[in-house]
């Protein structure tokens, strides 16, 4: 028997914007780096052309977890939870500060599998943004997203993987102010990341999730941290357990050639998320 989600593939849309400075300056602010000069021609970092094309879902439009109601461009996943589980990403040519872009989106794959937490669908969206009506993609990006079944009691996680210790690390406290800045910056209604009633009661988590792109984006502000002067050609992340704001957790970072091997741990020294950064000059 066929997948009626899989008639979502090829599913397309294409969405315009404006690369403005503001919110630049605020993500530069919620990464605790000194204030930064923004004007026309400012290039974005790696990561930050997420803070455009923001969802902009009318209020009646908004499920019960914060997001869209499914069945639009999205295919209508009968799963509760949502979550992005990765991405893959080649930088081609600067965005800046001023441009006129476009996205490009496609529905590339819906697949559904079974886990042992239950049933699993995975939706892959491939997107190419462009700048000031040029033909060739500035980023392409694919965009791996999960959904899962309402946690129950009898839930097995998967074995916890111990974290190395890298060449970088920085400590994070991931608290309500970070995770609302970033909601905020990114129009991000999803409320595991802020309502804690909902992520504990309903969704059954055991605090607030720090979501997965701030965690990214911290993991490639390493980078800039450590190597200011690289320039970042690819980037490719998965994220392997939730972290919870509870407690700390780390970002680390080791260089191997033309590649920056990246990885974050909660407070008990588990990976959390793995990650290749592909440089172009190495640092």
């Amino acid at each position: 028997m066929s997948d009626p989600l899989t008639d979502w593939i090829g599913r397309s849309e294409t969405l315009r914007d404006t690369i403005t400075a503001a919110p630049v300056r605020g993500l530069n602010a919620t990464l605790d780096h000194p204030a930064l000069a923004v004007g026309n021609g400012t290039p974005l970092f790696p990561l930050w052309h997420w803070l455009y094309f923001l969802p902009q879902h009318r209020q009646s439009e908004i499920g019960p977890d914060g997001h869209a109601r499914r069945g639009g461009f999205l295919p209508p996943v009968p799963l509760p939870r949502r979550m992005w589980a990765g991405s893959q990403l080649e930088f081609r040519s600067p965005v800046r500060v001023g441009d006129a872009v476009e996205r490009s989106s496609v529905i590339a794959d819906v697949t559904t599998k079974n886990g042992r937490t239950g049933r699993l669908v995975f939706v892959r969206v491939r997107h190419e943004l462009r700048c000031n009506g040029a033909a060739d993609a500035a980023i392409v990006e694919f965009h791996d997203i999960v959904y899962r079944e309402a946690k129950k009691p009898s839930d097995v996680e998967p074995p916890p993987v111990a974290a190395a210790q890298g060449e970088w690390q920085r400590q994070i406290v991931p608290d309500d102010v970070l995770l609302f800045r970033y909601s905020a910056l990114t129009f991000n209604g999803h409320r595991i990341h802020y309502d804690r009633r909902y992520a504990t009661q309903v969704e059954g988590y055991p605090g607030l999730i720090v979501h997965g792109p701030l965690i990214a984006t911290l993991l490639m502000d390493l980078v800039r941290r450590h190597a200011p002067q690289a320039q970042v050609t690819g980037f490719r992340f998965k994220a392997v357990r939730p972290t919870f704001d509870l407690h700390p957790f780390k970002v680390n970072g080791r260089r191997d050639g033309n590649e920056v091997k990246l990885w974050a741990q909660d407070h008990e020294g588990w990976l959390t998320m793995d990650a290749t950064a592909v440089l172009k000059n190495p640092p």
